[in-house]
């Protein structure tokens, strides 16, 4: 077998890659921007680029497709269109060029939106960002390509949650990050639970994918459990760290205004923070969701989420030490 991995530069792609290696299969990586880790394997080309896609795209070789804008501040927010839906065109485009018939594409929870019931992959979607919208219409695109030739593709659509993990300078990782040195302030009532995926083990579970050989449609969420509200997650941190954390809150609504003020800094100065009123909204927000189809596959994780965070606090310390 052979894989294509299109954005394997990034945090999950490069480890990714080094699994994919390990495992001695052939892979290629494509990306604008060089791999850490990767470079002999590496091709430079942007998904918004068919040409460069053509020429760049072997046929007979499995998709995955991780490129995307995701960030929570990217400007103009086209870039969430032009990257995350006509990339996902390109590449379909190619594809159908090539006759290769089978993608692994990497959506997001973002889609059903905030404050959920514990969503499932039947429930209805709601993204409430840009990034979300855009998934969503990706994904749109994807179904498409599938319902083409049923018989003979396979498309594999995985919504993770957020993704943590040593090196990651992400959501989690910040957050971790601010309880390590001590400048965590917890806004709101930290009672809010939020689903995490530790890196290793949504690179597994793509993995374990990639190895099986259905075809047709099939639609994951991916999440570790348990689920922790931020207060347990204070917990986990404690216990990692062997410090106690700072029991002083803010109202919601004070950090959210805080959050609207730093947007207004950030479009006067083109500076950015790490803190805005759309992450405090996601910080405070329940995002728990529902991943019982994923481990129904026979998937095991490769570690538990709480020895993640622990293996994420400790490479926080061990930077902060060199």
């Amino acid at each position: 077998m052979s894989f294509t991995v299109i954005g394997g530069s990034g945090f999950i792609g490069t480890k990714l890659i080094s699994s994919l290696k390990n495992k001695k299969e052939t892979v290629i990586n494509i990306d604008k921007n060089p791999s850490a880790l990767h470079n002999d394997v590496t091709t430079s080309a942007d998904v918004r680029s068919m040409d460069a896609l053509r020429k760049s795209v072997p046929a007979g070789s499995t998709v995955v497709l991780l490129a995307a804008e995701h960030r929570d501040d990217v400007d103009p927010v086209q870039l969430y269109y032009d990257v995350n839906v006509e990339g996902t065109a390109n590449v379909l485009n190619v594809m159908r060029e090539k006759g290769i018939n089978s993608i692994i594409f990497t959506s997001t929870v973002a889609v059903y939106g905030l404050n959920k019931s514990e969503p499932r992959e039947t429930d209805a979607v709601d993204p409430f960002n840009h990034y979300g919208k855009s998934k969503w219409h990706a994904e749109e695109l994807l179904r498409q390509w599938y319902e083409e030739d049923k018989e003979n593709r396979k498309l594999v659509i995985i919504r993770p949650t957020v993704v943590f993990g040593p090196g990651n300078r992400g959501n989690v990782y910040n957050l971790l990050k601010q309880i390590a040195v001590g400048r965590f302030l917890m806004i709101g009532k930290g009672n809010n639970k939020k689903s995490m995926a530790y890196v290793d083990n949504i690179v597994g579970f793509i993995s374990y994918l990639l190895q099986q050989d259905a075809k047709g449609y099939f639609l994951y969420n991916y999440a570790d459990k348990p689920d922790l509200s931020t207060k347990e997650l204070l917990l986990e941190a404690e216990q990692s760290l062997q410090k106690k954390i700072s029991s002083i809150q803010i109202p919601y609504a004070v950090g959210y205004m805080g959050g609207v003020c730093l947007d207004i800094v950030a479009k006067v100065s083109g500076k950015k923070f790490p803190i805005s009123s759309i992450r405090i909204k996601k910080f405070c927000a329940t995002t728990v969701f529902n991943a019982d189809k994923a481990f129904q596959t026979g998937y095991k994780p490769i570690c538990s989420l709480q020895d993640g965070l622990t293996f994420t606090i400790n490479s926080i310390t061990q930077d902060r030490k060199e």
